[in-house]
């Protein structure tokens, strides 16, 4: 029915940047959040940012000032800039969304399969 699809992960050293995308598609009448969690080994599974359709954004304190959520409403896709990253930023990064799915009734959560990405020298 719904699809999230992530792209973007990778190998990176420290310092340096990366940008995940996730591209929503099938069946939805409308997206209310869309975001990025990640989860390393070990540990359970962290908000990172999320935005919502009307714009609103909120991203955790231990990436504020280093990565930038946005999106494209138009094509149901955001991103993840990351910038200046860190070896603890190493983790899984997986795509969420709560989103209404046609001819269906109240919200639904859906999560992509995740994009590693590993920070080391």
């Amino acid at each position: 029915q719904v699809q999230l699809v992530e792209s973007g992960g990778g190998l990176v050293q420290p310092g340096g940047s990366l940008r995940l995308s996730c591209a929503a598609s099938g069946s939805i009448f409308s997206i209310n959040t869309m975001g990025w969690y990640r989860q390393a080994p070990g540990t359970q599974r962290e908000l990172v940012a999320k935005t919502t359709s009307d714009g609103f954004e909120t991203s955790l304190d231990f990436v504020k000032g280093r990565f930038i959520i946005s999106g494209d409403n138009a094509k149901n896709t955001i991103y993840l800039q990351m910038n200046s990253l860190k070896p603890e930023d190493t983790a899984v990064y997986y795509c969420h969304a709560n989103l209404f799915v046609l001819g269906y009734g109240p919200p639904e959560d859906y999560w992509g399969q995740g994009t590693q990405v590993t920070v080391s020298s």
